[in-house]
C-alpha cells in the first residue's frame, strides 16, 4: 500500500514536470512568435521611410529645376509674369509642407505639377523660347523626372500599403498597438486633372 502511494506520487510528479515543461515551450513559442511579428512591422515600416525618402529626393530634384526654367522663360515670355509668379508660390507651398502630411504634400505637388504644364505649354506661343536649347534640356529633364517621381509614388504606395496590412491584420494588430506602429497614409492625386503628366511635348 505504502509502496503504491509513493508510485502514485512519483507519477504526479512525474506528469507536472512534464506539464510544465510543455507550458514552457508554448510560452517559449509565443515570445518567438512576437519577436517575429514585431521585425516584420519594424521592416515594413522601415520600407515606407525609404520609399517616402525616394520620392522626396525626386520632388527636390524638380524643384529645384524650377528657378532656372522660370528664368529661362521669363526672358521670352515677358506677357506671362502672373503664371511664371503662380509657379514659384505653388513651389514655396509645397516645399513648406510639413514632413509627415503626405496627403497635403501630394496636393501641393500635383498643383505644381498642373502649373508646371502651362508653363511648358507657353513654347507654343513663343517659337523662339521653344528653339531654346537651354529650354529644351529642362523640358527634357522634367520628362525624366515626372516618370522618376511616378515609379517612386507607386513604389512607396506599395510599402506603405504592406505596413497598412500588417497593422490592421490580426495578430500583428496587437503588437502595432502596443508599440506604436502606424498606419502610413498613401501618396495620392486625388483630382483627376491633378493626375496628368505636365504637357511637356511640343
Amino acid at each position: 500500500m505504502h509502496r503504491d502511494i509513493n508510485n502514485l506520487r512519483r507519477n504526479f510528479i512525474s506528469c507536472g514536470g512534464f506539464a510544465m515543461y510543455i507550458i514552457l515551450g508554448v510560452i517559449v513559442l509565443v515570445a518567438l512568435y512576437l519577436v517575429f511579428i514585431y521585425n516584420g512591422l519594424v521592416r515594413a515600416r522601415q520600407m515606407a521611410e525609404e520609399a517616402w525618402s525616394g520620392i522626396d529626393v525626386q520632388l527636390k530634384r524638380r524643384a529645384d529645376l524650377i528657378p532656372n526654367l522660370i528664368e529661362t522663360v521669363k526672358g521670352y515670355a515677358t506677357h506671362e509674369k502672373s503664371t511664371l509668379e503662380e509657379v514659384v508660390e505653388l513651389r514655396n507651398r509645397a516645399q513648406a509642407v510639413p514632413a509627415g502630411d503626405v496627403a497635403g504634400r501630394a496636393q501641393a505637388e500635383g498643383l505644381l505639377g498642373q502649373a508646371l504644364g502651362r508653363v511648358m505649354a507657353l513654347a507654343e506661343a513663343y517659337p523662339d523660347l521653344k528653339a531654346n536649347q537651354n529650354f529644351s534640356e529642362l523640358q527634357a529633364s522634367l520628362e525624366t523626372m515626372e516618370s522618376e517621381i511616378q515609379m517612386a509614388r507607386r513604389y512607396y504606395n506599395g510599402a506603405a500599403r504592406d505596413l497598412n496590412v500588417k497593422v490592421e491584420s490580426f495578430p500583428s494588430n496587437l503588437v502595432a498597438g502596443q508599440f506604436g506602429f502606424q498606419k502610413r497614409e498613401y501618396f495620392e492625386i486625388t483630382d483627376e486633372a491633378d493626375r496628368a503628366v505636365p504637357a511637356v511635348k511640343f
